[in-house]
């Protein structure tokens, strides 16, 4: 892989860890807002920081094996970093549907369920 192409890769791959990042802050910002959010929830919530702040740690890691060419680490790192964006991913918008859920269900003597 040229150096220009890697450089474009790895650009993307920080590019896309800053929109997971502002979705975290919209997420959190969207159950602030939201009244009976359980404390489990909230706290999920917080994990994300702590799993995108390892990504990035992963990701520089993974310039380093890039340059030293070493493709198996590679391809190893690439689907770590891939397997948590999807966790974080499921996770949430396993979230959000159970918001809008119970958005449906607000005034009502049920109990909210948050996966």
């Amino acid at each position: 892989m040229q150096d220009h192409e890697e450089n474009g890769i790895i650009n993307r791959l920080f590019q896309s860890f800053e929109d997971l990042e502002k979705a975290i802050v919209g997420a959190r910002k969207t159950l602030e807002e939201k009244e009976g959010v359980p404390e489990e929830v909230v706290k999920r919530l917080s994990s994300y920081d702590t799993i995108l702040e390892k990504q990035r740690t992963m990701a520089t890691e993974l310039c380093s094996s890039i340059k030293a060419g070493d493709w198996g680490e590679v391809t190893r790192q690439v689907g770590l970093i891939n397997g948590l964006s999807a966790m974080i991913r499921d996770d949430a918008r396993a979230i959000l549907s159970s918001l809008s859920l119970n958005s449906d269900t607000e005034g009502t003597e049920e109990k909210l369920h948050y996966c």
